[in-house]
Order: structure tokens, then sequence, then C-alpha cells
């Protein structure tokens, strides 16, 4: 007899044993009581959450003779052929392979028909975001108004993909993450039903690398049976099937990364790759143990958040101690990015090395997060009485940074030169000089000093929204995201006539990626939802030798200075 994988062994057979999903099970079974079963349901979530299971169980249960509170009995004629496949009564489709306009209408001409036995016509249609437009077109009809006796159960992954009038003829349920705890002990049951001897460690790394899903569990469980056959399943033996790490590893490599030991943290690395380490894990393992490391260091009883032994959240907190919160939100920010980058390069090694070395060098990045690292140490360096010198170059107007509240940030240059624009030190901009300005140096901000700056009139309401934008533009940037930041470095934010402003750019690549149609227009949703404010924004480029030493003043202002009707030139 051909072998059976255990996802496919261990499927559950009635509600009962369907596990972590007790908001939707128990609406199905009260649905399948009373009666009042609808004609159309939507399940989506992640893989491996029980869609599927599910959508079968409640196939049996509607068709079967004797239900039990209602679950499906899996012994009447009825249960047995829907199992077995040999039913006519419940069609199972895969959008992925059976998505175009044929195939739905194939369905809608079965629907014509009564079932042969037993009361419902079910049709579970897997994946059915892979639907072309002609198909799910050709489904809407049939699932708006099927005959009594047809329901329609779909499940996707990606429910974003659906089209509206779709969902609108759906009930929806999402199947959430299983935790970790409940597919731990799903994982015992299986292991002491098949005789398999396995460690308790081993059965809690699986069930966290699962991610919530227990097909993954049970695949996983399924491999390294398979690899060690007829031994005990152990913690380690996880680890080199998995290609993963043991905890260890990631405190050496933390604390090589703490002390600034480049060398020690690419020797680690080195001998991840000669004991043939799945390098994408390693990162994802390793950004876990940083978070970690966080929750100790922040959240009230943490030791309830962290799952692990005794001995390894001792290390834990050891290790806590060694750097603050800050610093590891950076090194959390940059191995994401690279996790990100690492799904599609072909030299994971080399990546993995440059994220070393920033982790390592701070000095080397230009952000808010390396500047304040960068402070750090030289406040550190000071107390212990070594010359601030000694420390590598911090890259381009690092001496001209005030810190405020342990931030550094430029200081308003707007207020004596408010032409001159805010631009945001943490989108990315080395010249955070004393004029804040962000003309790109502190030899800018000297030679627009040397100007006598002039003043201009604009109406009340426009002047508004300038003052309202500098003032926030740090915080715009910084909470739009990656995506804009590094490209809004050196900008300068100016007038441009009614509910309108311009940002000029120094830097001609910023400027190329900044004045996208879809960059303004994120930028524009933004202010909209967060200020309530209609400003619509223009780009340009700065020109050479241009000075922003402009001063903004309301027309009343400038009308009590010179005592005269001016008037407002349009631009």
């Amino acid at each position: 007899m051909s072998y059976t994988a255990l996802y496919r062994k261990w499927r559950p057979a009635s509600f009962g044993d369907v596990k972590g999903q007790d908001h939707i099970v128990q609406t199905l079974k009260n649905q399948i009581i009373s009666g009042r079963i609808g004609h159309a349901y939507l399940f989506c979530g992640t893989r491996g959450t029980g869609k599927t299971s599910v959508a079968k169980i409640f196939a049996r249960s509607v068709n079967c003779e004797h239900p039990v509170d209602g679950s499906p009995c899996n012994t009447c004629p009825v249960c047995r052929a829907i199992a077995e496949g040999s039913s006519m009564n419940v069609v199972e489709i895969d959008a992925a392979s059976n998505n175009g306009v044929e195939n739905i209408r194939d369905i809608r001409e079965q629907v014509q028909y009564p079932p042969t036995d037993g009361r419902y016509r079910v049709y579970i249609i897997d994946e059915v975001h892979m639907l072309s437009i002609g198909a799910f077109n050709a489904l809407l009809k049939t699932l708006e108004e099927p005959p009594s006796y047809v329901i329609f159960i779909l499940a996707t992954t990606e429910v974003h993909k659906i089209p509206v009038t779709i969902l609108s003829r759906c009930q929806r349920y999402d199947f959430k993450r299983i935790p970790a705890e409940t597919i731990a002990d799903r994982l015992r049951e299986v292991t002491q039903a098949e005789q398999i001897d396995i460690e308790e460690k081993a059965i809690q790394y699986l069930a966290k690398a699962a991610d919530g899903a227990f097909r993954d569990a049970l695949s996983l469980l399924d491999q390294c049976i398979a690899f060690h056959f007829g031994e005990k399943l152990t913690y380690d033996y996880v680890l080199d099937i998995l290609g993963a790490v043991d905890q260890t590893i990631f405190s050496r490599m933390f604390r090589a990364i703490v002390e600034r030991r480049t060398r020690d943290c690419i020797l680690c690395l080195e001998e991840m790759v000669i004991q043939g380490r799945e390098l994408s894990q390693f990162v994802n393992d390793f950004i876990w143990y940083l978070r970690n490391l966080l929750l100790i260091q922040t959240a009230e009883d943490a030791e309830g958040l962290v799952d692990m032994s005794e001995d390894n959240l001792r290390q834990l907190k050891e290790d806590g101690t060694l750097t603050d919160g800050d610093t590891l939100i950076r090194d959390i920010r940059i191995l994401s990015e690279l996790s990100n980058q690492l799904r599609y390069a072909s030299q994971k090694r080399i990546l993995i090395e440059i994220a070393l070395i920033k982790l390592t060098k701070p000095e080397m990045e230009v952000n808010i997060d390396s500047l304040l690292e960068r402070v750090a140490s030289l406040e550190a360096r000071l107390e212990e009485g070594i010359p601030a010198s000694g420390y590598p170059a911090a890259g381009a107007g690092a001496g001209n940074m005030s810190v405020s509240g342990g931030y550094p940030k430029a200081a308003a240059g707007s207020t004596s030169y408010p032409g001159m624009g805010a631009v945001p030190g943490d989108a990315g901009s080395g010249t955070m000089g004393q004029s804040g300005a962000g003309a790109g140096s502190m030899a800018d901000a000297q030679n627009a000093a040397s100007f006598q700056p002039r003043e201009v009139a604009i109406p009340p309401a426009q002047l508004a929204d300038l003052n309202l934008i500098r003032n926030e533009w740090g915080n715009i940037v910084r909470q739009m995201g990656m995506s804009i930041r590094p490209s809004f470095r050196d900008t300068v934010v100016e007038p441009s006539g009614d509910s309108c402003l311009c940002i000029v750019f120094s830097d001609p690549i910023n400027y190329a990626i900044g004045n996208r149609p879809s960059v303004i227009g994120s930028l524009e949703r933004f202010v909209a939802e967060k200020y309530g404010k209609s400003i619509y924004f223009k780009t340009r480029q700065r020109e050479s030798g241009e000075h922003f030493n402009t001063i903004y003043v309301s027309d009343e202002e400038l009308r009590e200075k010179i005592h005269m009707d001016i008037s407002i030139e349009e631009d």
C-alpha cells in the first residue's frame, strides 16, 4: 500500500477535529443545526489554516443522513462517497488550472440538475482568485441566484484579488493563523499515534517554524521523520534538516555586532555557510531573536511573550543589557529590508555580509537611526575620556547636528529664513546644518546668510498651508515610509498658488524619483487624511546657485510695515 503524507492522513474529518478556528466552526455548525444554510461562502486566510478541510467537512455535513451536532457522521453512504471523492454532489475545482470562462460555463450547466443523493450540490472552488475576469463575470449571475440545492464555497489566500461584486454575494469567513501552542498540541497527538519518538524541544521548534499553518507543520514533521527514520527525532536533527540555527549562534552574532567586531560577524556567517544552513532562514530567525530582545527590554512581564527555555531566556536577558531599543529597532529594520531582498537574490551571502557591515559600522549610513547610534557612541567615548576626534568621520554635516530629547534634528532655520523650507533629517539627509534649510551643505547655508533676505507677501491662506507643511515636513516624510524618505533628501517647500505647494529637489536623481505621479499622489492623500487639507504638490529641481532666503509673510503684515496698498501677483 502506498504511503500517505501526514497532512493528508491527519486531515480533519469532523468539525471537532478542526483546531484554532472555533469562531468559524461554531457558526457553520449553528447554520446546519438551524437549517439557515447560505448559498455562497468565502473562506479566506493564509495557507494551511484549514480552508479546504472545513469546506469538505461542511459539504459532508449538509448532505449527511445522520449529522451529529452539526458535524457529519462519516459512516453513512453519502459521507463515505464524498470522503472517497466518488460523489457527484460535491465538485472540487482548482481555479489555478481551471480558470477560464469555459470551466465556469460547465458549472452553470451542471447546476440545473438536482442532486442524485443527498440534499445539496456543493461546489468547492479552491484558489478562486486565479479566475480570469471573464470567468468571474460568468460566475456572477449563478452565484447571485443559484438553485436552492446548490452551495458555492470559494477558498482563497488573496482575497484582495476577488472582485467586490463576488465578495458582496458571499458570507465571508477569515481563517486565522494557528497559534504555535495549538500546533504543538496537534503534533504531539500525531507523533503519539504514529509512535514517533521526538523531543519536546523539537516539537516546539516545528510548531514555530510552521508560521501558523498546520499543513506546513505536518509536512516539516514528515520530512524530519524520513531523514532520521527509526531514530529519536531530536532538536539538533530538526535544525540540521531545516537548515536552521541554534540560539547560541545568534547570541554570538549579536555580541559581535554590539562590539563592532565586523570580522567575527563574517566568520560566524562563514560557519553557517560551511554547515549548509539556509541563509534566508538564518536572517529570519535572527530578526525573531532581535524581536525577543526588544520585548525583553520594553514589555512588562515579557517572559510570557517569549517562547523559549529557561536557559535561553537567561541568555536573552544578558544580551538585552548590551544595547538600547533604538539600536535594536535599527538592526531589525536593516535585516527586514535584507530579508525582502533575499527572496530574489542569487548572491545571498554577499547581501548578508553587506548588512552585517552596516550593523557594525553605523557611520556608513546617513539616516536617523545611524545618527542616533553615532551620537550615543560619541557620548560614551567622551564619558570615558576618549577624544571625540578619534571616532570615524560620520559623513557630511554630522558635526552641525543639534540634539534635542535624544533625537538629532535640524535647527529651525525657517524661524529666520522661512523661505529655506524644512528638510527632514530622518529622510536620509546627511546634512543637518544649523540653518536646517536643506540647502545641501554648511557652505550653502553660509552663502545664503550673506544675501539680504527679501520679504514676499502671499495670501493668509497660502501662508497657513505653507507653515503647516514646513512645520510637519519631517514627520510627513518619516511616516510615509522608506519608499519616499530616500528620494526626499535635501528638499525645500515653497508656495505655488492657492492650495498648492512646490517641492524643490537639490539632487537630480532624487528629483527623478520623487516627481513621479504615484509618489506625489500618495503624498497628497496622506496630507488630506492626516491634516484634513486638500493641498496639491508640484515639483521642480533646484537651479544652480539658487539661494532660499526668502521670507514669506501675509499681505496684511507687509501692508502694515509699508503703510500702503500692495498687489499680489498670481502664479
